[in-house]
């Protein structure tokens, strides 16, 4: 169980650190996943406090869909 769990973990931490790909300005570092969800998340004036209601959440991504 426990090679599972630790599997598992480097699986998160892969995809919370995972650049994407794409065009972007000379010299500027390339962007995480989670600097791009916190833009997306800015940009449509969500917050953490509206992720933890769920009702709320889904009312409030589905506008943006």
């Amino acid at each position: 169980m426990g090679m599972c769990c630790e599997k598992m973990m480097i699986g998160r931490k892969k995809c919370m650190e995972y650049e994407v790909d794409g065009p972007r300005p000379r010299g500027r570092p390339k962007m995480t996943w989670r600097e791009v969800v916190k833009e997306d998340c800015q940009a449509c004036k969500l917050n953490e406090e509206d992720a933890m209601d769920r009702s709320k959440w889904r009312k409030l991504t589905k506008d943006v869909r």
